[in-house]
């Protein structure tokens, strides 16, 4: 492999020991060994990674564990400190970034008809693998994306998960140009959503329990703001829940015109109730599910938002306060988006 310094031989992450209620202490930090990259793979020394809603329910068992004492995080900015052999395209140094989907069969139905976001054999950084609670991570460079420009990393680094995931739940939703689109919960991923579709000409309508996000919501430039189970001031052309609450399924569809699409852009979902057919699904109302993401997303989203003056609301910890990013996510205290920084 090519080395452009020769690191520590241990690196500093986080790992999820036992999963649990955050009040437990489910993450844990220790030391690791520094990897050596594979023939496909890149080291990276890791500067910003983005706390996710997934990272907290991988961390509290809403998840199940594919890897165990898994190191958590998706949202992954770092330089290359060393590539595997069969690696092309990217130098020593080059800022990149890593997202939630880490690999692909390339094989599969799915895979060669352009929703490898389905492959059956998909796997996903911070759950199958280790990902950016830590100061150097091995990433798949067939998976990562340029990053240029000279936004922080700290900014960039929300926009690999909740930017992506919630440009891929725009297209799920199918907003018509110039629609009327409404958004549930207004955390990381909708903050970033809900400027890009300002940013299409859209009118959008937050619905969200927290006042301070109702707060965001209006300084970002939504048309209204309200609380989540209000109805919104006009019928809605498109949805998207981005609150883990099915209760909210009902409420959101409730809400949509006739023809309009709800949808859910979570990895994980409270039980949906009883719907009513009549009150929430006739007259092609649709109800969508969003899994993941194709890397044509990522790099489709990356490349339209680089035109545009994004306001990315970070909250930074210290990499050594990941335990406390999460618990203040866990209790609705991050306005925005929460950033783990590692400034070593």
């Amino acid at each position: 492999m090519d080395i452009a310094l020769r690191p520590a031989l241990q690196t500093h992450v986080w790992v999820v020991e036992r999963p649990g209620p955050i009040s437990t202490g489910p993450l844990r930090p220790v030391w690791r060994t520094l990897p050596e990259p594979g023939p496909h793979q890149l080291l990276l020394a890791v500067s910003a990674c983005g706390v996710c809603r997934t990272d907290l329910h991988l961390a509290e068992g809403d998840l199940a564990p594919r890897l165990p004492r898994c190191v958590p995080g998706h949202e992954v900015v770092g330089r290359i400190l060393a590539r595997g052999a069969e690696v092309e395209g990217f130098d020593l140094g080059d800022r990149v970034g890593a997202a939630w989907l880490a690999g692909t069969c390339g094989r599969c139905r799915y895979c060669r008809s352009g929703r490898e976001n389905l492959c059956p054999e998909s796997r996903y950084l911070g759950w199958d693998l280790d990902g950016g609670y830590a100061g150097h991570t091995l990433v798949d460079a067939r998976y990562v994306y340029p990053l240029p420009g000279d936004r922080p990393d700290a900014e960039v680094a929300p926009l690999l998960c909740a930017g992506i995931i919630g440009y891929r739940a725009l297209q799920r939703a199918e907003l018509p140009a110039g629609g009327r689109l409404g958004i549930y919960g207004f955390g990381a991923s909708a903050h970033l959503t809900a400027q890009l579709a300002l940013a299409r000409g859209a009118t959008v309508h937050v619905l969200t329990r927290s006042a301070q996000a109702r707060r965001l919501a209006l300084d970002l430039g939504a048309a209204s703001a309200g609380g989540a189970d209000d109805a919104p001031p006009e019928p809605l052309d498109a949805a998207i829940l981005f609150a883990p609450v099915g209760d909210l399924v009902p409420v959101a569809l409730s809400a949509l015109d006739r023809g309009a699409t709800l949808a859910v852009a979570g990895i994980h979902l409270t039980d949906i109730p009883s719907l009513n057919y009549a009150a929430h699904l006739f007259q092609e109302r649709t109800l969508r599910s969003v899994t993941a993401n194709t890397r044509a997303d990522g790099h489709a989203y990356l490349a339209e938002v680089a035109g545009l003056s994004l306001r990315v609301q970070v909250n930074r910890y210290p990499l050594g306060r990941a335990d406390q990013a999460l618990a203040d996510l866990a209790a609705d205290r991050v306005n925005g988006v929460a950033v783990l920084v590692n400034e070593n």
